[in-house]
């Protein structure tokens, strides 16, 4: 019988999604003794995880319960299979993208800062950080208290399952919409990572959101904050080190752009460090995808890929084959 462990911190209830004819073996981080088990599925806290992988053998197959893996092929090595939970959070980070950018937009943080001043009158604070951030300073009244997404130019770089949700979840805004992946294709019009640079300009809002590898790290580094226009919102709800967070700092700092980001490099990002205190940024600690659905959908994905390995069927969010 196939032996699956799986974390100690998930709801019981949720095991009925996993396939009959199976022994689950139940794994904590406080485990003192050593367990064979053929398929993992790991907590989906690393740090909880990489406690657990030295009191484990015989691991063939990671079912990883996030979408990002990066951490897992050098905590088991070439010889497992690994897969990720492939739209098992697509929901809540797209979600948390289009929410980030209405936030900004809408200057939340500021009317925040007003709520807790009790400053009705500061509401027109509002209009002086319009003209700042985005150069605009033409006399309009009533004057500016907000922005409107629709009809914004938008650029998805990382145009993967997540990227095409944000895009529809941005429908109803109108908005303007160009993409970017490794490669170029077409239906719909995706263009080439290489042509990166020279779309930059041409956006309004930058959203980030591809894996965390050799190639996309420090992808957004000074020469791409340089060619975004003055006012451009950047999103990052991909990984910390796709941006170079000491030019990040710098571009805030300077008043030429501004930010909403769910991961930072460092993460967890220390108290003291400069991006906290950045204007024009809005931070949250990695929250993206932790909604009360997010554990049900990810265990219903590792479930198809268990059933699949199981008959013998391939699996379908492989990120790893086993060597």
């Amino acid at each position: 019988m196939l032996r699956v462990g799986y974390p100690d911190t998930i709801d019981e209830e949720l095991l009925s999604e996993l396939p009959d004819g199976i022994e689950l073996i139940r794994l904590s981080e406080r485990m003192d003794y050593t367990v064979e088990i053929d398929v993992w599925i790991p907590d989906p806290y690393l740090t909880v995880a990489v406690k657990v992988w030295p009191h484990i053998r015989g691991v063939k197959l990671v079912l990883a319960m996030m979408a990002g893996t990066e951490w897992i092929p050098p905590v088991v090595g070439p010889h497992v299979t690994i897969c990720n939970a492939h739209g098992a959070h697509n929901i809540s980070t797209a979600e948390w993208t289009l929410g980030a950018i209405l936030a900004m937009l809408k200057y939340f943080p500021l009317y925040l800062d007003i709520q807790r001043t009790e400053l009705w009158k500061r509401r027109f604070e509002a209009s002086v950080h319009y003209a700042d951030i985005t150069g605009d300073r033409r006399p309009i009244y009533p004057p500016v208290l907000l922005e409107e997404l629709t009809g914004k130019r938008v650029l998805i770089v990382g145009y993967g399952s997540i990227g095409k949700d944000i895009e529809r979840m941005m429908g109803p805004f109108d908005v303007d919409v160009k993409r970017v992946a490794r490669s170029a294709r077409t239906a719909p019009e995706v263009h080439a990572a290489s042509e990166l640079n020279a779309l930059l300009p041409w956006a309004e809002v930058v959203v980030l959101i591809m894996p965390s590898t050799a190639e996309s790290r420090w992808l957004i580094d000074r020469p791409q904050l340089r060619l975004m226009k003055q006012g451009t919102l950047l999103v990052n709800a991909a990984r910390g080190p796709v941006v170079n967070t000491d030019a990040l700092v710098e571009a805030l700092k300077s008043g030429r752009i501004r930010a909403a980001v769910d991961v930072t490099d460092p993460e967890p990002l220390p108290a003291g460090h400069p991006l906290w205190s950045c204007p024009n940024l809005l931070i949250t600690p990695h929250i993206g995808g932790s909604s009360p659905k997010f554990s049900q959908r990810a265990m219903r994905t590792a479930a198809g890929e268990l059933a699949r390995y199981m008959a013998g069927e391939p699996l379908k969010n492989v990120v790893q084959i086993g060597v």
